[in-house]
């Protein structure tokens, strides 16, 4: 069925009288998903770009995947999450390639950490460095899984856990991979999944696996995919902030100790380099333990200059930057007694050089900044506009680019969405949601709160939302922009509700969310995370409570450059940058409220902001049309 069919097949497939209709259980033909089918199927056939936001429940994996799958061009779709990249492949796919009687053939590629490394397992069992009974233990099932698995796609292993700390230690990296040198060279589970997608007709990747393809190619290393003549990506919205990291210089405490245990586990069978590499080893270690007690007195996140300007964080780098250089040098004599040791001296020498890239700030058109963790740090170059970048990677082939998501238009328009990749004339199409959200859905806009800025504002909220949650009778989430509210949130719900009470960071988010939808009756309290990628239909969730608009943090150096650019040229940071930008978060968090035809839910926007500032009303043209309160009374009736 692979050909070129003319612009309305698709849309007919999935029409009333088409096979979906007949053969997909509990399938209902909609308007919405017959456009974007019948835009997508132009876009591929035309090589033109084209921008959809298609609301919740359009239906918009299908949508895309009916004339990807129809089409004679080779197609990559890319997703945000691996969890969707795994629905997508494992559960739709074949459903569709069923109904369609397609024989395309189609594949499955994750990043390489995703994958089992088969020398860096044996490397691990040799060391018999273990923390713990239980890293053994974990240890013994990965050896295991390891001789009977054909794709070594870790997601297959779930009784050893995803934040194992085993998995980087049997897992490779660019850095660390030998690549072609490597022994297990012919078994190796990440070329052989490479090597599937070079020959498959449709591909699905993740979107950091894009971007790092497209980032190798920008520095003209390779590729990791095949070229194709059109590019799906779905939650397309999270490209921006995602390609501000591929297209970074960063340096890393995490990339510094682990290039010294690396180096340790090389010398393994190497009689004499343990004993000639161990100063410098120990050097780098301490050195990055310096750098980071170094770095205790600043802030957690600032420009590159405060790291410049205070002296002790200063002498630090300097002192890191001769501990890289002194074990590259002895790696250096070391590179020709092994494969292992000469790929940790070219580790050693790319790590050096970043760091004096970076500290030189030779890269042009770039914030330089930094960010601490608990025990670690990282530094960073990131280009201030990625537009020019992204563009120049599309024009080098002639490919299709579709870009998809439930929220890209702020107020119906994309401008902000399409500036920040450097898209030119797109074709766009704004579907909305099939939903009905005049009957299924209320807004609710509290009277009397503060501004978002009071002392006890985070009281206010809970004390105007615990009548909500009564008419509610739980059934809720509870999203906030800042871990310290819903800190406080959780503190004060405590003795105040008598539902079970989910709160982000006391386990981990499948578990909560699994335990929210089986309690019934449950209040979950979120933050960054639960903004988005949230799935919960039916009753369980009722109430979706914001705290206030989702305005990026003002510490964030790389928005900062941003904003001044911005001002620089003449526009105004505030309505060309953080505006459109929140409005987009905010439709993210109010997604979650309506999942399905039968869902029916409160929508509560605490922030007074909507109602007192001019801008508010940008925020409130964003979201789903659906009918507004200020009456405690209409939100109780809609729930009576």
């Amino acid at each position: 069925m692979a050909v070129e069919t003319d612009s309305h097949t698709a849309s007919a497939l999935l029409g009333a009288d088409g096979p979906f209709a007949r053969e997909v259980p509990n399938f209902a033909p909609r308007a919405t998903q017959q456009r974007m089918a019948d835009a997508v199927a132009e876009s591929i056939a035309s090589g033109e770009t084209l921008v959809v936001e298609a609301g919740t429940g359009t239906g918009k994996t299908f949508a895309y995947l009916v004339p990807a799958l129809l089409s004679s061009k080779r197609v990559v779709v890319s997703t945000g999450t691996r969890n969707l990249q795994d629905q997508l492949y494992h559960r739709d796919l074949p459903r569709v390639r069923s109904v369609l009687g397609a024989k395309r053939d189609v594949a499955l590629l994750k990043g390489r950490a995703n994958y089992l490394c088969l020398y860096r397992l044996q490397q691990t069992v040799e060391s018999g460095q273990f923390k713990s009974r239980a890293q053994a233990h974990e240890l013994q099932a990965i050896r295991a899984w390891g001789t009977r698995t054909r794709a070594g796609d870790r997601a297959e292993l779930a009784e050893v856990p995803e934040t194992s700390p085993l998995w980087p230690r049997v897992t490779s990296t660019a850095e660390n991979c030998l690549g072609t040198e490597c022994p297990f060279y012919d078994d190796c589970f990440v070329f052989k999944a490479r090597r599937r997608a070079q020959e498959a007709d449709l591909v699905v990747v993740n979107h950091h696996l894009l971007l790092s393809d497209l980032a190798l190619k920008r520095e003209g290393f390779g590729a990791i995919l095949p070229e194709a003549g059109a590019y799906v990506l779905d939650e397309a919205h999270q490209i921006p902030e995602l390609a501000g990291q591929y297209f970074s210089v960063s340096l890393s405490a995490r990339q510094l100790t682990e290039l010294a245990s690396d180096t340790l586990a090389e010398c393994a069978g190497q009689p004499g380099t343990r004993a000639m590499l161990q100063p410098a080893l120990e050097g780098l270690n301490d050195a990055v333990k310096k750098t980071r007690l170094a770095f205790d007195p600043l802030p957690p996140r600032g420009a590159f200059v405060q790291l410049e300007a205070d002296a002790g964080a200063h002498d630090a780098l300097e002192a890191l930057g001769e501990a890289i250089g002194e074990l590259a040098n002895v790696l250096a004599g070391q590179a020709e007694r092994s494969r292992g040791l000469a790929s940790v001296h070219a580790r050693a020498v790319m790590l050096d050089r970043r760091l004096q890239r970076i500290a030189d700030g030779s890269g042009g058109d770039e914030v330089r900044w930094y960010e601490l963790s608990q025990h670690g740090f990282e530094i960073s170059a990131t280009p201030l506009d990625l537009a020019p970048q992204l563009r120049a990677l599309r024009e080098a082939g002639d490919a299709a680019w579709i870009f998809t998501s439930a929220t890209l238009a702020v107020a119906g328009r994309f401008d902000h969405f399409t500036r920040q990749l450097g898209l030119v004339d797109p074709v766009t199409l704004d579907l909305g949601s099939p939903f009905d959200f005049a009957h299924q859905a209320l807004c609710y806009l509290p009277q009397n709160l503060p501004e978002p800025a009071a002392r006890d504002y985070t009281e206010r909220v809970i004390e105007t939302v615990l009548p909500v949650l009564q008419a509610s009778r739980g059934r809720a989430f509870l999203l906030f922009t800042s871990h310290r509210a819903l800190k406080r949130a959780a503190e004060l719900l405590q003795d105040m509700v008598p539902w079970p009470l989910f709160v982000q960071g006391t386990a981990p988010r499948h578990q909560l969310l699994t335990e929210f939808r089986e309690s019934g009756h449950g209040v979950l309290l979120g933050a960054a995370s639960f903004w988005e990628g949230v799935d919960v239909a039916g009753e369980a969730l009722s109430c979706v409570v914001i705290d206030k608009l989702p305005f990026a943090a003002p510490d964030d150096p790389v928005l900062q450059a941003r904003l001044a650019a911005i001002e620089r040229g003449g526009g105004s940071p505030f309505m060309d940058w953080q505006v459109p930008a929140a409005a987009i978060a905010l439709k993210q968090g109010a997604g979650r409220l309506i999942r399905d035809v039968r869902d029916r839910g409160v929508l509560v926007l605490c922030d007074p902001r909507l109602c007192t500032k001019a801008y508010g009303k940008l925020f409130l043209a964003s979201l789903p049309p659906m009918p507004r309160t200020r009456e405690l009374a209409d939100v109780q009736s809609f729930f009576a």
